[in-house]
């Protein structure tokens, strides 16, 4: 009896602020939106009459419920630029794909409703003017299957078994959900194993199974300040190395196109000499990735220590002269690329202002 209380005081709420936030909506659209019958809404419609709620109908195709001219709930001591706020941050994508989409939508249409008009007008705009796009660019995001599945197991404080595919093999394991992040367009889930909280990206979960129970959830568990901290040393984990480079004016450039941001904000640059060319220390990966990153460069870098990462460099460039012609013939190449750069930079094609 109290569930079936509760979900009819949800549905008169719905199609309260539905009326407030379209200004009409017909009998035919309220019950198929809400999926339920049209002899439910009718006496929904009686109920929210009986308490006084001033509504009432029109006829014709273009009739449908209305509410009275200038009946409308308030939310109290919300300022303008809080409700924008509150519209930006709307994920819509985001909770889309994580099976959200509905209530998203509804929660919207509800804030919607209960702003006044003058309020509700900035709150539109807010939506068409900023957008957000979270992948990176010429990436696209991750949609993994499980994901619904997933955050409903996140929500609901029950523990999963899944079957993970890791760098070096495929495993099972028993987890307590704790969180998930999205970051740079991928998902992941942040869960514990044995009391130690550990991260795994959900594109690699190969099967998912929410199991019966609940989890110890501690109260104490931060998310954001527990991802915050990962996410700093994963950065370190993954530049462990200094080196030492120098570039020409067009390397220098494409710094912030190639290396990653980590290494980028922790960058030493000195001043260009004479040539253009200048010295600049970052931090690297292990030899092996670092030196595959930095030939990106082609020869507008050269790696000066250390000594084991300079001799990999020249050890890969050596056999890509040897694969593809003379040194004379990559030069040649090489030399007709950089004017075609050098030609695109300056009319601005490699830019987005």
């Amino acid at each position: 009896m109290r569930y079936t209380r509760a979900m009819r005081a949800s549905r008169l709420l719905f199609i309260l602020t539905t009326l407030q936030a379209r200004g009409r909506a017909s009998a035919r659209a309220l019950a198929d939106e809400y999926g339920v019958s049209l002899r439910t809404i009718y006496r929904d419609v009686d109920a929210l009459s009986a308490a006084g709620i001033p509504i009432y109908s029109e006829r014709g195709n273009q009739g449908g419920y209305r509410l009275l001219d200038g009946y409308r709930t308030r939310l109290n001591g919300m300022s303008a630029l809080e409700a924008e706020a509150l519209f930006l941050n709307g994920f819509s994508g985001q909770a889309a794909e994580l099976g959200l989409d509905a209530a998203c939508a509804s929660a919207k249409d509800k804030l919607l409703a209960a702003l006044p008009a003058d309020v509700r007008a900035g709150a539109g705009r807010m939506r068409s003017r900023f957008h957000l796009d979270v992948p990176g660019w010429f990436e696209a995001s991750e949609r993994p299957a499980c994901l619904p599945q997933l955050a409903q197991a996140v929500w609901g404080e029950r523990p999963i078994r899944i079957r993970y595919r890791s760098w070096r093999a495929e495993k099972e394991r028993l987890l307590d959900p704790l969180g998930i992040v999205l970051k740079g367009g991928a998902w992941y889930l942040v869960a514990s194993s044995d009391g130690k909280a550990r991260t795994y990206r959900v594109s690699r979960i190969l099967e998912l199974n929410v199991l019966d129970g609940r989890i110890e959830r501690g109260a104490d568990f931060d998310l954001p300040a527990y991802w915050a901290e990962s996410a700093r040393r994963f950065e370190q984990e993954q530049h462990p190395e200094q080196a030492t480079l120098r570039f020409s004016p067009w390397g220098f450039k494409m710094m912030e196109v190639i290396l990653p941001p980590f290494a980028l904000a922790h960058a030493v640059i000195g001043e260009a000499g004479p040539d253009g060319w200048r010295t600049v220390t970052v931090p690297v990966g292990p030899v092996r990735y670092a030196a595959h990153e930095l030939l990106r460069f082609g020869a507008d870098a050269e790696v000066l220590a250390p000594e084991a990462l300079r001799a990999h460099v020249g050890s890969i460039a050596a056999a890509l002269a040897r694969r593809y012609g003379t040194a004379a013939e990559v030069d040649s190449v090489m030399a007709a690329d950089c004017v075609k750069d050098e030609h695109r930079s300056n009319s601005g094609c490699c830019n987005r202002a």
